[in-house]
């Protein structure tokens, strides 16, 4: 199998960044929506076109991205030479910043939830600044791919 995906290495790596893009465009509308929905009286119709808004971007977008990103990343792992790669400082980093960006994911899908029993997990302001945060660290996740420093 490693040898069909080295052979098609590239074909795999696009297909990867267009699942990355389409999960980031997620990750960053999602909590803007949030901010609306936290000013959205409870019950009304604006709460309710957001709900159904936060379901359909993060189950028919955001959970089929984040899935096909980790199961091309870990097919380019192995077409790439395998778990050797895993020794090398930058993929770690670059590692650890999927694995705290999938845990905002998780995050966002239990916000979400929230927002659908008719709670209000946090205010506008709080979700105003977790707009940003998956995209800096798919910034450390780009520069530690394309730079490998410290390799």
């Amino acid at each position: 199998m490693s040898g069909f995906i080295a052979a098609h290495y590239e074909v795999f790596r696009a297909l990867h960044l267009i699942a990355v893009i389409a999960w980031m465009a997620g990750l960053m509308y999602l909590p803007r929506l949030f901010v609306y929905h936290s000013m959205a009286p409870i019950g009304g119709e604006l709460d309710a076109q957001l709900k159904v808004m936060e379901r359909r971007l993060h189950r028919g977008i955001m959970v089929p991205a984040m899935i096909v990103v980790w199961a091309l990343g870990l097919s380019l792992l192995v077409g790439r030479g395998g778990w050797d790669l895993l020794a090398h400082p930058w993929m770690q980093i670059k590692l650890a910043m999927v694995v705290s960006i999938t845990a905002i994911d998780h995050l966002y899908m239990r916000w979400r939830k929230a927002f659908e029993r008719g709670e209000r997990p946090l205010n506008h302001v709080a979700f105003r600044f977790l707009n940003e945060l998956p995209f800096i660290l798919m910034i450390v996740a780009v520069f530690m791919v394309v730079l490998e420093p410290f390799s």
